[in-house]
């Protein structure tokens, strides 16, 4: 996801700075349609953090029966269509986007990265020297992760991903990338070799804020996971999960949301509440695959508001916008869609099926849009 992030982003500024969007929006969409695709996509790292924590091998088939009822991923994918369809902006973002719109001010107030300006495009480039590299890059990180689970070494492709590295595959996967674009640019002469050299030091000095603010995340995790409270969630859902085993898919997205919010890790949270669901349902109960899916909405909610989460901060850092004011912006519609998948949630423990429950969620979700957008009108 962050590879989505680090590619889309500096693609994307421009086409979005000509169509006056505010820089905050453009973060959002980014940040929004991001973990929701990943968090529904077996090849994926996320799918691969998800099957990790399942020891009898059925991880992935585990992670592929559980997307449909994955409510917050799938609404906010909903959200994202009719954003665009209806014109609906509300909260924060209503204001940065009327700025954009009527003044031009894709900030709202002052650039955080006025010194880091992207450079002049340069007229060699076409449409391969853009699509090449990235394909490439995509290919080379799921390469990097199957090897590092032991694809090559007699492993299949579906227990290599599972056992994948995706820290060491996606390292390996984007230094391969970067070495056949240089070899690529180079052969096509669309930059020279200076001006090659002359981009890497530039990528890094525009990753430090966002490698700082990674750090002192890392460091609040490591406090609060010292403080235990993960195991006070799971003696407390363990302890009371009998009485209302209904409400328990709801109860458990709200947990994630809390635990991943506070701790700005969604895979942290896969490995707390995934076991503990694990342990109380077995996976033949729809209502087990229900609650291990409401896991991972719930950690994918959290760490879509959490302004810790490394996501959020790569979202802000790409579109070059003020990480509070993506969070401040983004917190009224990642709370919104949370509204909604929680009522889905419930409506899911008593139905026990997606057919039925999704349906319903999208039209809780477009119906409130609708709403937003008449009472837009009005003002």
């Amino acid at each position: 996801m962050t590879g989505v992030q680090t590619c889309a982003l500096p693609i994307l500024r421009p086409i979005t700075d000509k169509q006056n969007i505010s820089r905050v929006k453009l973060a959002y969409l980014i940040d929004a349609t991001a973990a929701p695709i990943c968090i529904i996509a077996p090849i994926s790292s996320w799918a691969a953090a998800v099957s990790g924590f399942v020891e009898d091998g059925s991880g992935l088939a585990l992670f592929i029966r559980a997307i449909p009822y994955n409510f917050y991923a799938l609404l906010t994918i909903v959200m994202m269509i009719g954003l665009v369809i209806l014109k609906v902006d509300y909260g924060p973002m209503a204001a940065y986007e009327h700025n954009a719109e009527t003044t031009g001010d894709l900030f709202s107030g002052a650039n955080p990265y006025a010194g880091a300006e992207d450079d002049a495009p340069s007229d060699n480039g076409g449409v391969l020297d853009l699509v090449v590299p990235i394909a490439v890059l995509v290919i080379c990180c799921v390469v990097g992760m199957i090897y590092s689970g032991g694809f090559f070494s007699g492993a299949s492709f579906v227990e290599a991903f599972s056992n994948s590295d995706a820290s060491v595959g996606l390292m390996l996967g984007s230094a391969f990338g970067l070495v056949f674009t240089l070899v690529f640019y180079a052969v096509r002469r669309v930059l020279t070799f200076r001006d090659m050299m002359g981009c890497i030091p530039e990528g890094f000095k525009a990753m430090v804020p966002a490698i700082m603010i990674l750090t002192f995340a890392w460091s609040l995790k490591a406090m609060t996971d010292s403080l235990g409270a993960t195991y006070f969630v799971r003696d407390l859902v363990r302890g009371s999960a009998g009485s209302f085993d209904v409400f328990l898919p709801a109860i458990v997205f709200i947990i994630g949301c809390l635990l991943a919010f506070a701790t700005g890790t969604s895979w942290g949270t896969f490995g707390v509440l995934i076991p503990i669901t694990m342990a109380i349902f077995p996976m033949d109960d729809p209502l087990g695959i229900i609650c291990i899916s409401a896991c991972m909405a719930g950690a994918v909610c959290g760490d879509h508001c959490s302004p810790i989460s490394d996501t959020t901060i790569m979202a802000s850092a790409g579109a070059q916008c003020d990480h509070v004011n993506h969070v401040s912006t983004q917190l009224p519609y990642a709370i919104s869609v949370a509204v909604v998948s929680f009522i889905t949630y419930i409506i899911a423990g008593f139905v026990r099926t997606p057919l039925i429950a999704l349906p319903v969620g999208v039209v809780l979700m477009l119906g409130f849009l609708y709403v937003m957008k008449m009472r837009q009108k009005k003002v």
